[in-house]
């Protein structure tokens, strides 16, 4: 990719009118892994991996072990150690070479947040990432939370669909934080993170989901990967009890004439799963920089 942004990021920053700001704040694009992110790497204990399937669905997956389970091993290179349960839809993928894979590494101890994006190489303990693009985000939307215990079992994936079941739906409702996985084909995949209070993620249909676009670092790698690629990965973590939610389908803006917009999400994948080793996190501390919602949706609860 020439530059910090494609085509599909430089539209959406030309239509939203923040071009030049773009162009400032790409500058902290890098290859690089700089000391203080190598060091936040090493003390995260789980980390969101975003790619395609062999089908070529794009999913969001949650990676999670001990702090140092993830780090940086070169000036442009991370490993990880370990790997997905069988029955992960990204598990295939993170075990394949030269797998285009973005990921988000988020704290909610200290709302802190580092994506890396980049091309898969396998290891012998797991796999690597040979980075493309580094970038730390600000900590705005982010919920703070404390980690609780590890719980050692899991019954792997336990229920697949096509739809969203009303528990399912009860789920996105009530969510304060989930993680979209996007691609632009020959540009690489990319791992975000979307939050705000419970209830801000709609769900219109037991296929279709939609949330605002709320204000961020002017960037628009997300909204720009979708309009050169419409397909997505959600993954919504339920960070009480440790089980994740992972939807693949394909994702559209709206652009409002007042400046706002929307994303319209259509599930066409749902894997729900409860993996071993994973982590239980404390009630969230909401972000002072979640927008109000709007009266009709309020507050939800699961």
């Amino acid at each position: 990719m020439g530059g910090a942004y494609h085509w599909g990021s430089l539209a959406v920053q030309e239509k939203v009118g923040v071009r030049d700001l773009a162009e400032h704040v790409g500058r902290s694009i890098g290859s690089g892994i700089r000391d203080v992110a190598a060091a936040f790497l090493g003390l995260q204990p789980h980390l969101v991996v975003g790619a395609a399937d062999g089908a070529g669905r794009m999913w969001a997956s949650l990676l999670t072990g001990a702090p140092g389970f993830v780090r940086a091993t070169g000036p442009d290179r991370i490993t990880v150690a370990g790997g997905l349960p069988a029955g992960d839809p990204l598990a295939e993928a993170l075990a394949t070479a030269g797998t285009r894979v973005g990921t988000i590494a988020l704290d909610p101890r200290t709302r802190r947040r580092m994506r890396l994006n980049g091309t898969l190489e396998v290891t012998a303990r797991g796999f690597a990432v040979q980075a493309e693009q580094v970038f730390a985000n600000c900590p705005k939307y982010l919920q703070k939370r404390q980690p609780l215990d590890l719980v050692a079992e899991g019954a792997g994936v336990v229920r697949r669909g096509r739809t969203l079941t009303p528990d399912q739906q009860r789920a996105v409702r009530a969510a304060d934080t989930f993680f979209v996985a996007t691609t632009a084909e020959a540009d690489g995949a990319d791992a975000s993170h979307r939050g705000g209070l419970p209830g801000f993620v709609e769900v219109l249909s037991p296929v279709e989901l939609a949330w605002p676009d709320y204000a961020g670092n002017a960037m628009f790698l997300t909204l720009g990967n979708l309009t050169a690629d419409p397909r997505a990965g959600l993954l919504f973590p339920d960070w009480e009890s440790g089980a994740l939610l992972q939807l693949s389908g394909r994702a559209q803006t709206e652009f409002g004439a007042d400046g706002e917009r929307r994303v319209r999400f259509h599930v066409e994948s749902v894997v729900e799963s409860v993996h071993p080793g994973r982590l239980r996190w404390s009630a969230p501390e909401y972000s002072p920089a979640n927008p109000p919602l709007p009266p009709h949706r309020g507050s939800t609860t699961r």
